[in-house]
């Protein structure tokens, strides 16, 4: 249930901020699933919630689009979320990220402008691959680092990719290991 839920919330809102021309790119653990599932959909992994990248200035026309389909601005901790208006929990809400801003003030990098997108690989943009993969690396979460053992797992990680990287971001790389399956 909590799968058909999140992806209930993805296509409502992509369709929502599509319609309104607000521009934007999904990142998290829904962009990872979008990169591979182009690769090998059986090696999806679920994600609890959506994160949405968008730059401020569109906030106020981003909450009247999300608006009109039930769901409501609300900032929580300085994360700017959106929640359905019938069942306002955060932890089931839209989360954030504003483009070219640091995430977190311990972050080198900031988040990837909305223009760094594929609209290739699924209905609605996703952040690119270079972008996503610095995301996650900075974040570090044991999330994270799966979704980055994710994206090795399907080949997503090649050389190239990792040239495209800064160099801090390619000595985290390093460090990830895929867990021992022995």
């Amino acid at each position: 249930m909590a799968m058909w839920r999140v992806e209930e919330l993805l296509r409502k809102t992509t369709a929502a901020l599509n319609a309104a021309g607000v521009p934007y790119a999904v990142v998290g653990g829904n962009a990872v699933a979008a990169w591979v599932a182009t690769v090998n959909p059986d090696k999806v992994r679920a994600t609890k919630d959506v994160d949405i990248l968008a730059k401020r200035c569109d906030l106020d026309k981003m909450t009247d689009a999300l608006f009109a389909v039930g769901m409501i601005r609300e900032e929580v901790m300085g994360v700017t979320l959106f929640v359905d208006r019938n069942d306002p929990s955060p932890s089931r809400g839209i989360h954030v990220i504003i483009a070219n801003e640091l995430i977190r003030p311990r972050y080198a990098h900031p988040a990837p402008d909305v223009t760094r997108i594929d609209k290739t690989i699924a209905e609605y943009p996703v952040v690119d691959l270079p972008s996503l993969l610095v995301m996650k690396l900075q974040s570090g979460r044991h999330i994270d680092l799966a979704h980055i053992v994710d994206l090795k797992g399907v080949g997503l990680i090649t050389s190239a990719l990792v040239d495209q990287l800064p160099d801090d971001m390619r000595e985290r790389l390093k460090a990830v290991q895929e867990p021992d399956t022995h």
